[in-house]
């Protein structure tokens, strides 16, 4: 069940194809399962836009944001300036994540918490709920018509699932696939630009296609004003860069969620 990913362009097949070749020989963890973790689902049914803040050091679009950051310290100060959930990136190479960041996050905070990594095996499943994960990010561009089958894996390792898309194809898939949470990227994967008209535009077409899940915007968010574009129509949007590179994080999550 490993997605082709020859094919896939730019940067964000560059990182996949990297990702497979140091996962594919990987077992899946032994340990014994930690207790059921916070519903990512919970917190985004809140009242309001539901912040979800990420740990996030670097990446291939911003090149460094905040290198030098300890990620349980920037997740506790998220949760107290009003987020409700956590993104911890793991990628190690583009993005400067690890896995013992998400371990220590989730020893940090008692709010929901999402591996952001770029899923492309099924050992990877298993990894993020014995992490302590609540919910792990599927990327249609890479699963394609595999996403459906990912979803199960999820979901039979006790974790939700944010189901990413960026154009109206991946979209149908991520629906026929029967994802309940869905996150709408304003970034093209492809060449990096931003164009935050990309989440009202797809999430509009999912509810007039009658999904009644659960949407998150993501990317190109940086002040609060941004967000009314969201309002009625999102139950959460994910932020990181503009949140990370404050380095006063807790007061950067406080002017977004007006907590």
């Amino acid at each position: 069940m490993i997605p082709e990913l020859s094919s896939v362009p730019g940067v964000l097949g560059e990182i996949a194809r990297r990702r497979l070749r140091e996962v594919e020989g990987l077992q899946a963890p032994t340990e014994p399962a930690l207790p059921s973790p916070p519903l990512l689902s919970q917190a985004l049914r809140l009242p309001g836009l539901s912040l979800i803040a990420e740990v996030k050091r670097k990446s291939p679009s911003q090149g460094e944001i905040a290198v030098a950051l300890e990620a349980a310290e920037v997740a506790r100060a998220y949760v107290a300036g009003g987020a409700r959930a956590i993104s911890v990136l793991t990628e190690p190479h583009y993005f400067a994540g690890s896995d013992q960041d998400l371990r220590d996050v989730r020893a940090a905070v008692d709010v929901p918490v999402l591996r952001k990594d770029f899923t492309v095996h099924p050992v990877q499943v298993a990894e993020a709920r014995a992490l302590g994960a609540s919910a792990v990010l599927l990327i249609v561009a890479l699963l394609g018509r595999l996403t459906a089958s990912y979803l199960q894996l999820a979901e039979q390792a006790g974790l939700e699932a944010l189901v990413e898309v960026h154009d109206e194809a991946e979209l149908e898939l991520a629906l026929a696939a029967g994802a309940r949470i869905i996150g709408v990227n304003n970034r093209n994967l492809i060449d990096l630009s931003i164009d935050r008209r990309t989440a009202p535009r797809l999430g509009g077409i999912a509810r007039s296609a009658g999904f009644r899940g659960l949407l998150v915007a993501e990317s190109g968010y940086n002040h609060r004003a941004q967000l009314q574009e969201l309002e009625g129509l999102f139950d959460g949007v994910l932020i990181g860069t503009s949140l990370a590179r404050s380095h006063d994080w807790q007061s950067a999550a406080s002017q977004m969620t007006g907590v």
